[in-house]
């Protein structure tokens, strides 16, 4: 049974997707931080990159995007469109944004426009025709192809979403002509705002993107618990696919639906560095700038045979979870996983087939690689919008991203390099008070440091505790 769950408040939309009861997928949008990927805008050209065909683009935001011609799209896409443009400064043009910013990133656009709808995506840029990946039949694949021939727009291009499949032609050129007058209407609007950079097009919210994107006939219901959110879903529902209208349920419980699904406790494990498997096992997950580093450890699995089973039947099990843990914390780049080394050739080529069919189930495209030399499978995976890491987390004030701080014993002996110093200046004859983090002071006392640097030094040194200090500063305040 494939269940969404939508849980809505003034501040925040927050969106799961269930298989069986097992969470799959879980989306997040605020309210404070709107997403930017799908917006269109008026941009103007600030500044051009000299061989690179790239430029940054003034869209009206904090940062300026970055505009690099053909980013994002398929090779055989890129050849069909038109040979780039010249691109000057000053000038002004259509951007769609493919990426959010990230950190110290500004966004990323393209002037290759998409327009989605239910059932397909129109470029109107781009004379090309594509097909999801998910639609597997020979048969349907052919036939969508030749509908799309049919009916889309010259000069244009048309992507076949997974809705589309058992669709009849008046449906999706029904989809066309819409999106048609919409790019129209961003056109003309393009138009008359000759001053300065303009939002052309919002993207639809993240209820609405759910319902346009993944209310399928596959899925069993879709549960929201905000009575207002559930009234405009049912009436989007009614338009695009009347046949869904009463898997669209309220919630009415008492208790709050994302606790009662078990969906909160999942929330906080997305947390966590470390992610247990049923086995005994464990993964361990590390994230970079450059990229996501994933290890597998056996843990207390011992298996009930040999070690080779018992190291495959972890990898095996790893491998799901693996592939699960990077839709639901949407890591997206590159990813490398160090699974336990495995000897039989065989056992490594069906680890990647088991990954490459589970990557089916991940709506973000996903490319298992290869194994490397060293035994390391390489996986990339498509990054657009901010991941749930991004929204709910910020950079630790203690530890400023590291994930340490200075041991106690590390700040104790810097305090003692700063006293020698200090004395070497000039001699503290009614000696030194040292502010320290409580972890520092209990260090302090245990090793006599400070006893022994008094004695050296024939002078006094008093130690005190200071409540919120950082544990890798203090101060130093000589007497005189």
């Amino acid at each position: 049974m494939k269940s969404i769950l939508v849980t809505s408040t003034p501040e925040e939309n927050r969106v799961a997707m269930l298989e069986d009861g097992v969470l799959e997928t879980i989306e997040m949008e605020r309210s404070s931080h709107s997403h930017l990927v799908g917006n269109i805008y008026k941009g103007q050209i600030q500044n051009v990159l000299p061989g690179m065909q790239a430029a940054f683009v003034d869209i009206g935001t904090e940062k300026n995007a970055f505009l690099y011609i053909g980013d994002g799209m398929p090779q055989d896409m890129v050849k069909a469109l038109p040979k780039a443009q010249h691109i000057h400064i000053g000038q002004r043009l259509p951007v769609q944004i493919i990426k959010d910013a990230i950190g110290t990133k500004g966004p990323r656009a393209t002037t290759h426009i998409s327009l989605p709808g239910r059932n397909v995506v129109l470029m109107p840029t781009a004379a090309y025709i594509g097909m999801s990946r998910r639609i597997e039949a020979e048969a349907e694949r052919d036939r969508l192809h030749d509908i799309a021939s049919r009916i889309c727009p010259e000069g244009m291009g048309l992507i076949i979403r997974t809705a589309a499949a058992g669709q009849s032609e008046e449906v999706l050129k029904s989809d066309v002509d819409y999106l048609v007058k919409l790019w129209q209407s961003i056109m003309a609007r393009f138009k008359l705002k000759s001053k300065g950079s303009n939002l052309l097009f919002r993207d639809a919210d993240l209820i609405i993107r759910i319902v346009r994107d993944s209310l399928t006939d596959e899925i069993d219901e879709m549960v929201i618990d905000d009575h207002e959110v559930w009234q405009r879903v049912r009436e989007l529902v009614q338009f695009l696919s009347p046949h869904l209208v009463d898997r669209v349920k309220f919630y009415e419980g008492s208790e709050p639906l994302f606790r009662k699904y078990g969906i909160e406790d999942e929330l906080e494990k997305l947390g966590a560095r470390e992610v247990e498997l049923k086995s005994g096992g464990f993964l361990v997950i590390d994230k970079t700038e450059a990229l996501t580093v994933i290890d597998v450890n056996t843990g207390k699995y011992v298996g009930k045979s040999n070690l080779g089973d018992t190291v495959y039947q972890t990898n095996l099990e790893a491998a799901r979870e693996i592939m699960r843990q990077i839709r639901l914390r949407d890591i997206g780049g590159i990813i490398i996983v160090d699974f336990i080394d495995m000897e039989k050739e065989e056992q490594k080529e069906h680890l990647l087939t088991f990954m490459r069919e589970n990557v089916k189930h991940d709506r973000t495209k996903t490319n298992i690689v290869d194994i490397t030399s060293l035994g390391l499978v390489e996986i990339t995976r498509k990054k657009s919008r901010q991941n749930l890491d991004s929204i709910i987390y910020s950079e630790c004030p203690v530890c400023h991203g590291r994930g340490r701080v200075e041991s106690p014993e590390t700040v104790s002996i810097r305090i003692a390099t700063a006293i020698r110093r200090m004395e070497h200046s000039s001699h503290a004859s009614e000696g030194y008070e040292i502010e320290v983090h409580e972890t520092v002071a209990e260090e302090l006392r245990q090793n006599q440091l400070m006893m022994n640097l008094a004695a050296e030094f024939g002078t006094d040194i008093k130690v005190t505790v200071k409540p919120g200090m950082h544990p890798e500063n203090y101060s130093i305040l000589q007497q005189n």
